[in-house]
This record gives C-alpha cells, sequence and structure tokens, in this order.
C-alpha cells in the first residue's frame, strides 16, 4: 500500500505543467541526437547534462530520463532509413529495418520501430515500479563493507563487459579510480596529485570529464570521417507510417520476448540495451517459422530489438536507483548527474526522497505515451534532420559544449579538461578503448573509498571486516571471479586449439 500511495503522489508531481514540458523537450532533443549518426544515449545525455542547470533535481532527472528514451528511439530513424545506426543498439534493427525501407515500406518499419519502442519501454516500467522498491527494501541493511563489496562488483562487472577487450576496460576503470583520487583526501583534507594548481584541489569534475570523453570526441570523429548522408525520396506520413494488421499480428511474440529479455538483461549491470538487442533479434530468430527472411526485411526483425532495448533502458534504471550502480554507460553519466544534484543514488534514495524516485517513475509512464504519440506524427520532421550537413551541425554543437561546461563555475579550467579528454576520448575510441568504465570508476572512486577507509576504521584496520560479513563477501567473490574468468576462459579455447 505504501508503493501504490508513493506512485500516486509521484504521478501528482510529475503531472505538473514544468515537469510535463521538461519531459517533452527531453523526449524531442533525444530523438534528434539519436538519429544522429555515431552518437547515442550516452553522448546525448553528456552533451545535453547543461540544459538542466538551475532545476530541481526531480525536473533535472525526468529531462535526462526524456533524453534517454528520446535517443534509444531516435538510434532507430537513421539505421531504418540510411543503414547507419545511430547507437549499437540499434544495430540490429538495421538488419530487416533498411531492406524494408529499399522495397518502399520505410514507413510501417518506423512505425512498428515506435511501437515496439513504446512496448518495450511500458512493459519495462511496470517491471521497474514492482522490483525497485522490493530491491532498496533489502539493501536499506547495507553498511560500509557492503557498500564496498557492492561498489567493487559494479567496477568490475562494467569494466569486464564493456568493449570487446576485458583487459582495455579494466585499464580505464583505473584511470578512472586514480582520476578520482585528485584533490582533497575526503578523511584527512590532505592535498593529492594536484601539482600545485588550484582549481585541482576540490577534484575533477564529473561533468566536462563526460562531455569531453562522449560529446566532444564523437564530435572529432565523425568531421574526420567525414560522413555524408544520402536518403531515398519517400513519403512519410501518419497514414502510411502505421503498421497493417497483419504486421501487428507477425510480431506480437517478438514484442513480448523483447520486452521481457531486454528488461532483465537491461537490470544486468554491464550488459545494457546492445546486448539486449543482440538476444532478442536472435531469439526471434529461431523461434520464428519463417527464420529466412529475417535480414531481408522482416517486420519482427524491426519489433524484436527495438521493444528490448527500450526495456532494457527501464531495466538499467533499476540498479542505477536501488543501488547506485548503473546497469549502462549512459545511466553511468545519470549516476554522476544524480551526485551532481546532491542526491545519493541506493536503498537509502527510497527511504529518504520517496517523492524523487516515484516522480521518476511515474514520468517514465508519460514519457513512453508522449514519445509515442510525438514519434508517429513527427517521424517526417525528425527526419529531416538527417538532412542538415555536418559542416553546420558539428560546430553548433562544439559552442554548446563549451558554454555548458564554462557555465558549470565560469572558469577556463573546465573547458580546458572537457577539451583534454575530448582528445583523450578520440584516441580510446581509435584505439577501440571503452569510455564508460573510466566514467563508472570517475563516479563510484570516492564512494568505494569512502566505505573502504570507513570499514577499516569500524574494525580497527581489520580486513577481515569484509569477509564476516555474508553479503560483502560474497559481493568481492563475484567481483574476483568476474576479473578471472576472461583469463580462465583464455586458456580453455587455447587448450581446445
Amino acid at each position: 500500500m505504501e508503493n501504490i500511495s508513493n506512485l500516486l503522489m509521484g504521478f501528482q508531481l510529475a503531472l505538473s505543467f514544468t515537469n510535463i514540458m521538461v519531459c517533452l523537450l527531453g523526449i524531442v532533443v533525444g530523438v534528434i541526437i539519436g538519429a544522429l549518426p555515431g552518437f547515442g544515449p550516452a553522448a546525448g545525455v553528456a552533451i545535453l547534462l547543461p540544459m538542466t542547470f538551475g532545476m530541481p533535481p526531480s525536473t533535472a532527472m525526468i529531462m535526462l530520463c526524456g533524453i534517454y528514451f528520446g535517443a534509444m528511439f531516435g538510434g532507430a530513424i537513421s539505421a531504418i532509413l540510411i543503414n547507419t545506426p545511430g547507437d549499437s543498439a540499434a544495430v540490429m534493427t538495421s538488419l530487416d529495418g533498411y531492406p524494408l525501407a529499399q522495397q518502399g515500406k520505410a514507413g510501417p518499419a518506423l512505425g512498428m520501430s515506435t511501437i515496439a519502442s513504446f512496448i518495450g519501454g511500458t512493459v519495462g516500467v511496470i517491471a521497474l515500479t514492482l522490483i525497485a522498491p522490493i530491491i532498496a527494501k533489502f539493501a536499506v541493511s547495507f553498511g560500509p563493507p557492503e557498500y564496498f563489496g557492492l561498489m567493487v562488483l559494479g567496477l568490475t562487472t562494467l569494466a569486464g563487459m564493456t568493449g570487446k577487450d576485458a583487459t582495455k576496460g579494466f585499464m580505464m576503470a583505473l584511470l578512472g579510480l586514480f582520476l578520482s583520487v585528485i584533490g582533497a583526501d575526503i578523511m584527512t583534507g590532505q592535498q593529492r596529485f594536484v601539482f600545485g594548481i588550484p582549481s585541482l584541489w576540490v577534484g575533477i569534475d564529473f561533468i566536462p570529464v563526460v562531455m569531453g570523453l562522449f560529446g566532444l570526441s564523437e564530435v572529432l570523429i565523425n568531421c574526420e570521417e567525414d560522413i555524408k548522408i544520402t536518403m531515398q525520396k519517400m513519403k512519410l506520413t501518419l497514414r502510411n507510417i502505421l503498421p497493417s494488421k497483419q504486421d501487428m499480428k507477425d510480431s506480437v511474440g517478438a514484442l513480448s520476448r523483447g520486452s521481457i529479455l531486454g528488461f532483465f538483461i537491461g537490470v544486468l549491470p554491464g550488459a545494457g540495451a546492445t546486448i539486449a538487442s543482440f538476444i532478442s533479434y536472435s531469439t526471434a530468430k529461431k523461434i520464428s517459422k519463417h527464420p529466412e527472411k529475417f535480414g531481408k526485411g522482416a517486420i519482427e526483425g524491426v519489433a524484436a530489438p527495438e521493444s528490448a532495448n527500450n526495456a532494457a533502458a527501464s531495466g538499467a534504471m533499476v540498479p542505477l536507483l536501488t543501488l547506485g550502480l548503473p546497469g549502462s554507460g549512459t545511466t553511468a553519466v545519470m549516476l554522476g548527474a544524480l551526485l551532481m544534484l546532491g542526491l545519493n543514488p541506493g536503498p537509502l534514495l527510497f527511504r529518504d526522497n520517496p517523492e524523487f524516485v516515484f516522480t521518476i517513475i511515474a514520468s517514465l509512464y508519460f514519457a513512453n505515451i508522449m514519445l509515442v504519440i510525438l514519434n508517429l506524427v513527427g517521424i517526417p520532421a525528425f527526419t529531416s534532420v538527417l538532412k542538415v550537413p555536418y559542416s553546420i551541425l558539428m560546430p553548433c554543437i562544439v559552442i554548446f559544449l563549451i558554454l555548458g561546461v564554462y557555465s558549470l563555475e565560469f572558469t577556463m579550467i573546465n573547458v580546458w579538461i572537457m577539451i583534454f579528454f575530448g582528445i583523450v576520448g578520440y584516441f580510446m575510441k581509435k584505439m577501440d578503448y571503452p569510455g564508460a568504465p573510466l566514467v563508472l570508476a570517475l563516479v563510484l572512486g570516492p564512494i568505494t573509498e569512502q566505505s573502504l577507509r570507513r570499514s577499516l576504521a569500524l574494525s580497527h584496520g581489520d580486513f577481515g571486516v569484509f569477509f564476516t560479513s555474508p553479503i560483502s563477501c560474497t559481493l568481492i567473490i563475484i567481483s574476483i571471479l568476474v576479473v578471472i574468468w576472461p583469463l580462465i576462459k583464455g586458456r580453455c579455447i587455447k587448450k581446445k586449439a
């Protein structure tokens, strides 16, 4: 009953005119950013983070969630129309979406993508509403040792699962941990690694780092590649966007399976929407009575990944809100935003700020409704963004990034930090080093250190405190297994060869 009353309170707060307008703006901007090739939800949230400065915490998070959900759909627009996915989660959508566009069925493909996004997102939000409070109640008993084990698990899972090479992921996580200790010691106040620069005494701000790694680096990469977009001439109106009854009938199984699979995969820290879309697509192909149609223009091939990646977006909010662990690169950015807003994600968030949590959850219901209406009506307008030359678009994004990061404290140090990490991010992308582990470690580093040192203070320096607690011991053992599993797997493969 308490959760129901909290949810009703959340709906009441989320229905305010300001929150609805902010959510709508976030969705529109998110779809546009998501549709641009090379950008994705993480880059979209990072670039547009300055838009939330000065907003109340709930309003700011509603906008970020709107950007997140909008960008998840936006990636499908470019995947279907020009065979260039806006982000990795939309790769599977392009396999059948683009062939459908070549057959003159771009409208039904985009319509199915919109409907699948709505169904997957709604199923995910319902599951979030039911599961998140239960997890939060269980985790509210966590003390410093349990939090340390949880933080270690979060670092190892995302570092190990992001990118093709686990070693590179761990390296980026270690770099992020190093950056997190720059500044004043949290216990003694002693300065660490500031090299006589007064601006670094308070540490490295999360925002310029993430805007450089995800925003500026994408601009540099896209400028170098000289992307030229050519679109087929097609009429996209509300009438020819809606899928037929047969299309819906063929896609019922793919929609339901994708929504359920996507949510539970999204809950796993580090799995994310990309893995969810891959698994959902392959499952739909295996179960289909006509698997030979996949890759040639099967409408189920659009429904399966799109329902999965939007359900995974909702699923990723579960560990973020309940445990303070991001389930994806985008929620890693959102975790930093929550800390920036003065909130501490985790089980105490449900206990101390239930109005904030349930306002966010309630807003996600409206976000999905607005997303489906807005996209069915506004797809022709959104597709026109793809026609804007990159030579005009990229300078505008760079100016927005510089103004946004300068407005943090009105000092140039943050601008230089953003530019530095933009260049670092450029070379990281060139050498296939993932940025998400670095960002996650930068955000979780101070929490991990604080939990470690508090635990040792309580146990008078005895490290056994982490193994006498069953929860902490289990989490640390899982973390160790995550680290050594790639090595064991590699040796087994070599022996078989």
